[in-house]
């Protein structure tokens, strides 16, 4: 491994993380709309999605889809689809309060699997892993595929600790929304605008 060329992905990876992207943005709304344990049980779903997504581009699935209008349109249609679907599900629970109670472990584990639903339906994110990590492989080396999986390793580390510190100061910022009543009650309908707008982002991205 060329640990100079690691520092610079590394670099790299933790400035794309903290640009307002889909999963970053759905982290936030799950921290705000329940607290910073939801939000990382999302982070824990939306990195287990990477997984698979680090594994395709390392085998060479990603520019399959890639070379596949078909395909490519499928699947972000599909994450869209399921992201207004929960957008829908929000602004229906718009009048709802909000109390501080822990949420039930069974709350948790299903915005994990979202979390991996949400990523594995975003083929922009195979795409993404696809164009970045040959950039910082060093052909010299040998074992490509080896070198482009670590770096897709390294990526998946950073985006869940800052993922995690997120969704920390996301629950303060919950705290701040909740002492406005008015704000309050509608913490549901800006998790719904949010989820909407990320939802439409993936519909008319482009390849």
């Amino acid at each position: 491994m060329d640990w100079g060329l690691v520092l610079s992905f590394l670099g790299v990876a933790v400035l794309l993380t903290l640009m307002p992207g889909p999963d970053i943005l759905f982290v936030i709304a799950q921290s705000i709309s329940q607290n910073k344990q939801a939000g990382i049980a999302t982070a824990l779903g939306l990195c287990t999605g990477l997984i698979v997504h680090i594994t395709a581009a390392t085998l060479g699935v990603s520019a399959l889809i890639y070379q596949s209008t078909l395909a490519f349109s499928l699947v972000k249609y599909a994450g869209a689809a399921y992201l207004l679907y929960l957008a829908w599900q929000s602004w229906k629970e718009k009048e709802e309060g909000f109390a501080f109670n822990d949420a039930k472990p069974a709350e948790y584990k299903a915005l994990y699997k979202k979390g991996i639903l949400m990523n594995l339906l975003n083929p922009k994110v195979s795409l993404f892993f696809l164009a970045l990590l040959p950039q910082f492989v060093n052909p010299s080396l040998g074992h490509t595929s080896g070198q482009m999986f670590g770096l897709g390793i390294i990526f998946l580390v950073q985006a869940l600790f800052i993922f995690t510190a997120v969704s920390v100061c996301s629950e303060k910022l919950r705290r701040v929304l909740l002492g406005n009543q008015l704000l309050a009650k509608r913490i549901n309908v800006i998790k719904g605008l949010l989820l909407g707008w990320i939802g439409l982002q993936i519909a008319f991205s482009e390849k």
